[in-house]
């Protein structure tokens, strides 16, 4: 089962998120590895406008790894 990435996370896991995000025009900062606040926000904004509330807002919990990963191509 993938894990639920949140804020102050790291690793290859939030490189994948941030591109993710990235590919919808969501995040435009830094493809580090780091879930910061911009990782936060993005992820938040993505779940208000996909109406996925399954998940703690701005975490990424597997309703909005589901949702995000049918909307986008695995980087």
């Amino acid at each position: 089962m993938a894990p639920v990435l949140r804020r102050g996370d790291t690793g290859p896991e939030v490189v994948e998120l941030q591109l993710r995000l990235k590919q919808l025009n969501l995040y435009s900062d830094r493809i580090d590895g780091a879930f910061t606040r911009p990782v936060e926000d993005a992820v938040r904004n993505y779940q208000l406008a996909r109406g996925v509330l399954r998940d703690p807002l701005g975490e990424y919990g597997p309703a909005t790894r589901k949702s995000l990963e049918a909307e986008t191509t695995k980087p």
